[in-house]
């Protein structure tokens, strides 16, 4: 029951993406609509430069485009990333579900 992931999808990006806090943050900034590096930036104690590069590891991961709107660089969400990591969760979810059910039957087989 493996499923594929599409080719182009690096889900070892993904997760590396999402180990960082800010990075985090940023993601559910850009989820509430595009926005700029600035106001990326604005909420983080961090300078301008390290927003920049949080914000090109969730371009390599996928999770966010840029857009040009005349002088300014408007980030917008790419949420397809995100599910296939939760679809990847979740196999791994129903098969520990499994197993718990499993160990809880024999437990109570075991006491009788």
């Amino acid at each position: 029951m493996v499923e594929q992931l599409p080719d182009d999808l690096d889900l070892d990006a993904v997760f590396q993406a999402l180990a960082h806090p800010i990075r985090r943050a940023i993601l559910e900034q850009v989820a509430d609509g595009p926005e700029n590096v600035s106001e990326l930036a604005e909420p983080h104690d961090v300078s301008l430069a390290a927003v920049s590069k949080h914000l090109h590891v969730l371009e390599d991961a996928g999770l966010i485009d840029n857009r040009k709107d005349g002088r300014v660089r408007r980030c917008h969400l790419n949420a397809a990333p995100l599910s296939a990591a939760f679809g990847w969760l979740t196999r791994y979810r129903v098969f520990w579900e499994d197993r718990f059910d499993a160990l809880a039957i024999h437990l109570v087989e075991d006491k009788e």
